[in-house]
């Protein structure tokens, strides 16, 4: 009996898909890495019309201009309600932290909102999705199939009516007015009640028969268990907060509760707005500035994009999983 394993054919389609990956992957990759050594080169390599694949000479101008354009308190904390009785109309600050580069103030903003959101949204997907899958009452269907038609609105559609709602709320330019729409996330209530359908109903009543109560068993049998949904939650969560734009616009207005996707923009408006001033000025004063506007958005980028490429490898393999655990039955 021949006990030699054979050897593996490597047929034509397995090369050409190999060399298309390896292209895809450069493609992709490119601009991030455009982007990176954009953010350290000089003006005049910004300038040249020959492309500088690597920086001949290293700078971190635009990321002292990023670190020193305004300053912001590390934090603050308001009476609550306190803007009703304020002479101003503000809030009244009760404590404030110390100064620091106001990018500092909202890439913790960022993290903050980004943050909050995925962890109250995952406990609220979880013990939604539970009590659809697994308990039976009156409206339970009807109450689905508003949550399946809520996941085809456009958050467009309901801007007005939240911008009241936040008003109304008085959350109104607080960073809870970004955190709180989302909590009752339709398409994480939809993942997690499609993953609980498939855990055993014995399991749960074997737990029920040793003395767990429903929030026992939520907690330490359920969520366990649904640990790649809930990962494909929070990725989704955090990579669509980090990345937000209208809503932070709509309903934040002050410097302190900015955002680095305001912040973003906003630089990018005053870059254009700086150039087409000097229209008028020789031209070397005009691609200098225009230079320096190109470094300065490159390295907001590189601050912005930091925290995803570092955080998506770790949670990519509960990422994939989630998603078929969420969609495959039996």
């Amino acid at each position: 009996m021949d006990t030699k394993k054979k050897k593996k054919k490597i047929s034509p389609y397995m090369v050409f898909s190999t060399i298309v990956i390896i292209l895809l992957a450069i493609a992709f990759a490119f601009p991030l890495y455009w982007i990176l050594t954009g953010s350290f080169k000089t003006q005049i390599s910004i300038n040249s019309t020959t492309p500088e694949w690597w920086p001949s000479e290293w700078v971190a101008t635009n990321y002292d201009k990023l670190f020193s354009r305004q300053k912001s308190p590390l934090w603050e904390f308001a009476v609550p309600f306190s803007s009703h009785f304020s002479a101003d109309g503000k809030d009244i600050i009760w404590w404030a932290g110390p100064q620091v580069p106001a990018a500092v103030r909202w890439l913790i903003n960022t993290v903050f909102m980004a943050v909050a959101s995925m962890i109250l949204t995952c406990i609220t997907s979880a013990m939604a999705g539970y009590a659809l899958a697994k308990k039976r009452f009156v409206g339970r269907s009807i109450l689905f199939t508003l949550i399946v038609c809520a996941m085809a609105l456009p958050k467009q559609v309901i801007l007005i009516p939240l911008l009241r709602e936040m008003s109304s709320l008085q959350l109104y330019n607080t960073i809870w007015a970004v955190i709180f729409p989302i909590v009752g996330w339709p398409f994480g209530v939809f993942l997690m009640k499609q993953f609980s359908e498939g855990i055993p109903g014995e399991m749960l009543e074997a737990a029920r028969i040793d003395g767990a109560t429903d929030y026992r068993i939520l907690f330490q049998l359920v969520i366990p268990l649904s640990k790649p949904v809930l990962a494909t939650v929070a990725l989704w969560l955090i990579v669509g907060h980090w990345n937000d734009y209208l809503n932070p616009l709509v309903l934040i207005h002050s410097q302190e509760h900015k955002t680095l996707q305001l912040f973003l923009k906003e630089l990018v408006l005053n870059a254009e707005t700086s150039t087409s001033n000097l229209a008028s000025v020789n031209d070397a004063t005009n691609k200098g500035v225009a230079a320096l506007s190109q470094q300065l958005k490159n390295g907001v980028l590189v601050v912005s994009m930091v925290p995803m490429l570092v955080l998506y490898p770790f949670l990519q393999k509960f990422f994939v999983s989630g998603v078929m655990l969420g969609s495959v039955k039996g």
